[in-house]
């Protein structure tokens, strides 16, 4: 009597849980989560701890001052992104997964998912950790405030959410560019220092638009009150949503086209 071999069904889920797994086992991503976490914990926890009232930042706002270390977690979280994705590139690793899903595309979609995932959740927590913990050292100053405040916990979560879109924007450049380094460059000249650029020309239309390049969109968010000259959370958002969607758009083409 022979025995007939079963194949495993190739499921989405299943590509899921490989890139989870993948995920997981590489140093860098241990490396990356540590340091965006030390470095948002760590800034709060100083800002925090040498505020006065008396110091002429309290117009500034209580989320932003808290979570100023957010910004270098950013560029953090974004090498994380790029590595997912360019960093399999570099090892060779992605002919034997492009072997293993012939469809190509559910990779791509499953590196972006468990990415937003593990990059939205791990900035949440950090964030809600990093301002209560500044608010101990805060709480005696004209920058006290809770989570149940007005658009405290909102800004909360809408800077995790930018710094998780501003991910998927560089793993996106990771997955087109195929390089670690040039998309690190990439992500560094164009999504942060060309705006900065823009926004300095004497142009009314060019200040208008810059408002929703993806730094810019995502320091939207991250406030508890309208920043003046910024865009509202909801255009920031969706200007977000529309830069990550327009950035893996063109690595999945490339995916198609292209024979790895």
């Amino acid at each position: 009597m022979t025995t007939a071999t079963v194949t495993p069904r190739l499921t989405h889920a299943r590509v899921l849980h490989s890139e989870w797994h993948k995920l997981w086992t590489v140093r860098s991503t241990w490396i990356t989560v540590l340091t965006a976490t030390a470095l948002v914990l760590g800034v709060g926890i100083l800002m925090g701890a040498t505020y006065t009232s008396d110091g002429g930042d309290s117009d500034v706002d209580t989320v932003i001052l808290t979570l100023y270390g957010s910004q270098l977690g950013a560029i953090a979280l974004a090498v994380l992104g790029i590595l997912v994705t360019a960093g399999e590139y570099a090892s060779g690793m992605i002919r034997a997964s492009l072997t293993a899903v012939p469809g190509r595309l559910p990779v791509l979609t499953a590196k972006a998912a468990v990415y937003t995932g593990v990059t939205l959740t791990l900035t949440f927590a950090t964030n809600l950790l990093t301002f209560l913990t500044a608010q101990v050292f805060l709480s005696d100053t004209d920058q006290a405030a809770s989570l149940t405040d007005d658009g405290v916990l909102a800004a909360l979560a809408g800077n995790a959410a930018g710094i998780t879109l501003l991910g998927l924007i560089a793993l996106g450049l990771g997955a087109t560019l195929r390089s670690v380094p040039g998309a690190i460059g990439a992500f560094v000249g164009g999504v942060m220092i060309l705006p900065e650029v823009l926004g300095i020309l004497p142009y009314e239309a060019m200040e208008t638009a810059v408002r929703y390049f993806p730094t810019q969109a995502a320091g939207a968010l991250g406030s508890a009150t309208p920043l003046p000259g910024a865009a509202s959370p909801g255009a920031a958002l969706l200007a977000l949503l529309l830069w990550a969607a327009a950035t893996l758009a063109v690595p999945a083409l490339l995916l198609k086209r292209r024979d790895v």
